[in-house]
């Protein structure tokens, strides 16, 4: 089945969990790729979900370790390829320079030290909105756990196929010349299935609506500024996208703790 092994594609470009066998890279595979990217997502947040249940149920680790463990397997399980993206395009921001020089430093393989400063940032904000988040667990928390991911990747498919691309190479260039945006159809689909079996586990969809509607600001968001940083989408900058809306929607999970889930 083609969608499985473009899902496969996925894990062996996304993930860092090894697929040992040789897989077809021509233009139909890489287009169910892209219509893969939410069901990757998916996967990493059941795996993280499992791991942040298997610490709170199973283990004698604390809320804080708890969350370092899950805060540990957000960059493990990725391989840090997003993260990349995140270094690599705030040095090319922070630079201030003319759209083509941005290009330029987003291919050098150094990091600055605008890129060092913005992953330390990054990281330690995901901890702290982590460790917050978990310290009342209740149910819905693995639902949003399992939803952060699949939107994330669901907003990089979308920004791959709907934004013009900066250049007409590398990884962004490869699978955004494979599929069209007709080929996002998809997508809807995923999130009413998920959305309806959920529904048999938590009727209350306020907070997973919030997260949903925080996921289509991002979209606009990051489509305007990816034109007007970088001329359009770069490998780098879908990285960056990943990391920053899953950023946003930890953010958000973390403020609903103070004043919706109290």
């Amino acid at each position: 089945m083609k969608l499985w092994k473009g899902f496969l594609i996925d894990i062996q470009f996304f993930t860092a969990i090894p697929i040992r066998r040789e897989l077809p890279m021509d233009q139909e595979h890489l287009k169910k790729a892209v219509q893969a990217f939410p069901l990757v997502g998916l996967m990493q947040g059941i795996i993280y979900s499992t791991v942040l249940f298997l610490c709170l149920e199973f283990t004698p680790f604390s809320h804080l370790a708890s969350a370092f463990l899950l805060w540990l397997a957000t960059i493990l399980l990725t391989g840090g390829i997003h993260l990349d993206g995140w270094m690599d395009a705030s040095d090319a921001y922070y630079s201030y320079q003319d759209q083509e020089k941005r290009l330029e430093i987003m291919k050098d393989p150094r990091t600055g030290a605008f890129g060092v400063l913005s992953i330390l940032v990054l990281l330690s904000s995901r901890f702290l909105f982590i460790y917050e988040s978990i310290t009342n667990v209740e149910n819905v928390l693995y639902i949003i756990i399992t939803l952060i991911p699949f939107l994330s990747k669901s907003v990089m498919g979308i920004l791959l196929l709907t934004v013009k691309a900066a250049k007409n190479e590398g990884l962004g260039a490869l699978f955004q010349n494979a599929a069209k945006p007709q080929s996002l159809w998809l997508y809807p689909i995923y999130l009413i299935f998920l959305l309806l079996l959920v529904s048999f586990f938590y009727k209350d969809f306020l907070i997973i609506g919030t997260l949903i509607l925080i996921a289509a600001c991002c979209i606009f968001l990051f489509r305007r500024k990816a034109v007007k940083w970088f001329g359009g989408i770069t490998g780098d900058v879908l990285g960056a996208a990943v990391e920053g809306t899953e950023l946003v929607l930890w953010m958000t999970v973390w403020l609903l703790h103070y004043f919706v889930m109290v």
